[in-house]
């Protein structure tokens, strides 16, 4: 049985509907994950290690440092910064002064751009028929957020916001400590849940141990599910390209914005080096 393409497009602009619903859903949901590992690595394990003394409280010391900095100071600082950074949007009134899908250097005729009377066919202007407004290359129309993102890469459920070109670094940061972190978790409880399966007695309740156990699963899940994102996005800020430029970019000779890979992570993480893996820029950079 074939529906139609009206049929079809109802039922997506409704599953876009479902998902700009989440909203704080999924905000509580990752806090809440956050919030069982809090638990099994710092109140449940290595924090009641600190008071044993000698070596064991060294390492559990540093284990809580390492933990605090990787989750407080930068996966969580990335992670909101996804959240409430504006993916970036068209101005106002955007008009193009040159072909810019041509490569063109004459500047396009502003009898184009009277008004709204814009025409559509006309293939030197890149117009978005939802937004009814011309719009730059590398732009997307985002059906969840209803509007054109410049750079989209996707609209990320687990964020609740576009990723595109102003939040697009704190994504891929948040990418890189959620995998630090979860990698760290699951080598720290590695020996507790050994332990699950070996004869020896257990310090602790049952709910406890089940915390330190779901604990476990889930930051080995999240680690080599995000392994495979990252690298992903580290070969993509790589060529200069994004998730949906993928098949494009696969169609050309020679992608037409490939900087070359240094200039490439620059336009991502800014100039300054020292500040590539802190989620923020720079004075210069935001110039």
């Amino acid at each position: 049985m074939h529906r139609s393409g009206t049929t079809m497009a109802w039922n997506v602009f409704k599953f876009c509907t479902a998902l700009r619903g989440l909203g704080s859903i999924m905000i509580l949901l990752v806090l809440g994950v956050v919030g069982v590992i809090y638990y099994a690595v710092v109140l449940t394990n290595y924090g009641l290690a600190l008071s044993q003394g000698g070596f064991d409280s060294i390492t559990a010391l540093t284990i809580l440092i390492l933990f605090h900095l990787l989750v407080t100071g930068m996966l969580l600082r990335s992670y909101f910064s996804v959240v409430f950074t504006d993916p970036g949007v068209v101005p106002l009134n955007w008009r193009p002064s040159t072909d810019e899908e041509r490569g063109e250097s004459d500047p396009l005729n502003s009898l184009e751009f009277v008004g709204l009377q814009i025409d559509s066919s006309n293939p030197r202007i890149r117009f978005c028929r939802k937004c009814n407004q011309p719009k730059p290359s590398r732009c997307h129309h985002c059906s969840v957020c209803g509007r054109c993102v410049l750079k989209m890469d996707h609209h990320c459920v687990w964020v609740v916001n576009c990723v595109g070109a102003l939040n697009y670094k704190y994504f891929f940061l948040f990418l890189f400590y959620t995998f630090l972190e979860t990698t760290l978790v699951t080598l720290v409880l590695m020996p507790h849940f050994i332990a699950f399966f070996s004869d020896e007695e257990m310090p602790g309740t049952p709910g406890t141990l089940a915390t330190t156990f779901l604990a476990f699963v889930l930051n080995l899940a999240f680690a080599l599910s995000v392994m495979g994102f990252l690298i992903m996005h580290i070969s993509l800020v790589a060529g200069n390209t994004t998730t949906i430029e993928v098949y494009e970019k696969k169609t050309s000779t020679k992608w037409r914005y490939d900087l070359g890979r240094k200039k490439n992570f620059e336009q991502v993480f800014g100039m300054n080096k020292r500040y590539w893996f802190i989620p923020g820029y720079t004075e210069e950079d935001l110039r």
